[in-house]
């Protein structure tokens, strides 16, 4: 099966601490702890991702990407990177997955980078100003 936005958008509007808003082509998802994720589906790939603090906010960021790569292995399911928006960089938390992916896995997928942004926010603030 491959999904479209809006089977995912029933699928996700299922889970209870899940709060799922359509915007445009993409959907932006809330949990109960306050963590946004923004999903969309990119050929073949469905792709979730979070904020996770401006660049500008990160004292040493020679440091923080050592630490990044140093512990990647650490957070099942997520990578770290680096997105521009609106001009500034932007250190996010994202997962991918095929497109064929099942239900079970895509909920795992979102519920997983969920619980990572939480951890990296933890494991990070040491970095940030």
């Amino acid at each position: 099966m491959s999904w479209e936005l809006e089977s995912i958008e029933a699928l996700l509007k299922e889970v209870d601490d899940f709060v799922v808003t359509r915007e445009e082509n993409c959907l932006l998802i809330a949990n109960q702890d306050g963590i946004d994720a923004w999903l969309a589906i990119s050929g073949e790939q469905i792709l979730v991702e979070s904020l996770l603090f401006a660049a500008s906010e990160v004292k040493d960021k020679h440091a923080l990407d050592h630490e990044i790569l140093s512990s990647h292995m650490v957070f099942p399911l997520t990578t770290v990177g680096i997105s521009i928006i609106g001009g500034d960089e932007y250190y996010t938390a994202f997962g991918a997955l095929s497109a064929q992916s099942k239900g079970e896995s895509i909920v795992i997928e979102v519920e997983t980078l969920f619980q990572n942004v939480a951890s990296f926010l933890d494991a990070y603030e040491m970095h940030l100003n």
